[in-house]
């Protein structure tokens, strides 16, 4: 028997889920034979969602450029000579402008990027502006602004903000090689704010940076210990922009397509609730790929022709993909599952352009999947 299967610590946490795993069993997930840990990850997938849905989101950069970090990967790094100009903040009108377009296409969350190390006080009244008014217009709200205060986070709730993101980027070891100018400490001290104010997480990493298997592992864990599980978990592949140390560095290969899906397949194995997104880097996956990963456990993407500053899969091939695999848009909690998301009856966690039609009829989906008979899965008991 495996190191895997033998794990029995269940956690004993309110939620549910382990928040104890240790490096080498994680390491041990990702050495499984690939088609044993994709079954495995599918099976606790059905366990917690429908399979045959997808959380689309978006994401729209309301201050762009100018961030004094030192971030290898980022294009609005000011230091580094990418062609992304820096920007003042937009105008609330202007946001908003750009959220009622989406909410009437059909968008159900509105997420707002702002490219500072931490906000000033004084920036946080105009965000928390543009978060009333976005709410006022029946959309979720998600805001990644960096460093945050606790003073701050619980402004940003009073106004109504549902969602926080702030990644852990990588591993701890592995960290200093791609950040100086903010520790990893500081990361946690955030979430940990976030946490306390009641706001929900969006936090997870990127892979591909040049970090070995073992430290990718290092990141999932990190993760899974945090003392509540992100509510949502963005794994990024790398996408070198000129210009960025990363992109300079000739000896950086691209990351594995078949590693890439074990690591989703892990981080669902670790975080069964949690949305695990495809983010940055899809516009580079196959379809194929991105069909494992969909298998593998991953129900979330972002939509969009932009995320921030990067390229990203238009609505069409987004759309065409779904038809393909037979999948369609997660609703909302609280929301019908039969409405389809329309311009006048926003139904679902879904961009503008991902519609429901009559060929849907047919997929496996209104009734939550039914699991496989009960099982201990890399010591998740479900």
């Amino acid at each position: 028997m495996s190191r895997v299967s033998e794990a029995s610590v269940s956690a004993g946490a309110p939620d549910g889920c382990r928040h104890d795993w240790t490096r080498s069993e994680v390491l041990a997930l990702f050495e499984l034979p690939f088609t044993e840990l994709l079954f495995r990850a599918a099976s606790v997938h059905r366990a917690h969602f429908n399979p045959a849905e997808v959380q689309v989101s978006t994401l729209l950069s309301v201050k762009t450029g100018g961030c004094p970090e030192d971030c290898a990967y980022c294009p609005q790094a000011q230091r580094y000579h990418t062609g992304v100009d820096a920007q003042k903040l937009m105008s609330t009108d202007a946001v908003l402008e750009r959220a009622r377009a989406a909410r009437d296409a059909g968008a159900s969350r509105f997420c707002m990027g702002a490219a500072w190390r931490s906000p000033a006080d004084r920036d946080i009244p105009r965000v928390a502006e543009m978060i009333r008014g976005v709410k006022a217009l029946g959309l979720e709200t998600c805001a990644t602004l960096g460093m945050l205060s606790g003073r701050q986070a619980e402004s940003l709730r009073d106004a109504g903000l549902d969602y926080y993101n702030h990644n852990l980027d990588t591993a701890p070891e592995f960290y200093g090689e791609v950040i100086q100018t903010r520790g990893y400490q500081d990361r946690l001290d955030t979430l940990a704010l976030v946490r306390d104010a009641g706001l929900k997480t969006c936090c997870g990493g990127i892979v591909g940076m040049g970090e070995s298997r073992e430290q990718r592992a290092g990141l999932l864990q990190a993760l899974a210990n945090l003392p509540a599980h992100p509510d949502s978990v963005p794994i990024n592949r790398l996408v070198k922009v000129a210009g960025t140390p990363l992109a300079d560095d000739d000896a950086l290969a691209e990351l594995d397509p078949f590693e890439f899906a074990r690591t989703i397949a892990v981080a669902r194995l670790l975080m069964p609730r949690s949305m695990v997104r495809l983010s940055a880097g899809r516009e580079q996956m196959s379809d194929e790929l991105q069909a494992l990963c969909f298998l593998a456990g991953a129900n979330s993407i972002f939509h969009g022709e932009k995320l921030l500053t990067t390229a990203n899969p238009g609505a069409d091939h987004d759309r065409a993909l779904f038809d393909r695999l037979g999948l369609r848009a997660m609703p909302m909690p609280g929301k019908d599952d039969n409405v389809t998301p329309t311009a006048t009856s926003p139904g679902g966690t879904v961009h503008a352009d991902i519609i429901h039609s009559d060929r849907f009829d047919h997929r496996v989906s209104d009734a939550p999947a039914t699991p496989h008979p009960p099982r201990s899965v890399a010591g998740v008991k479900r």
